[in-house]
């Protein structure tokens, strides 16, 4: 039969995130890691579905993310695989 839908809709938040809601995220996944994102909203107690929030961290709130141009030195880095490499 499979798994439930990701996303039921009753009762689930849709549309923008707020501060408080990326707050929540951000706490939870600090204390506990990431992991089990079909688990996460309940466990951290967000109306959002798993996949919503995964997407939300990788994509927004990951401390690691880098935001803004590129450097000239990743310019270069870019260039000289494309030439090793070419279009694959």
């Amino acid at each position: 039969m499979g798994r439930a839908p990701c996303c039921e809709k009753v009762g689930l938040k849709r549309g923008r995130w707020t501060a408080a809601e990326d707050e929540i995220l951000v706490k939870y996944i600090a204390a506990n890691g990431e992991g089990s994102w079909r688990s996460l909203p309940k466990n951290a107690g967000l109306l959002r579905c798993g996949k919503s929030c995964r997407l939300r961290w990788i994509n927004y709130l990951r401390s690691d993310l880098k935001r803004g141009n590129i450097t000239r030195e990743e310019e270069d880095i870019i260039i000289k695989l494309h030439a090793t490499l070419g279009n694959r």
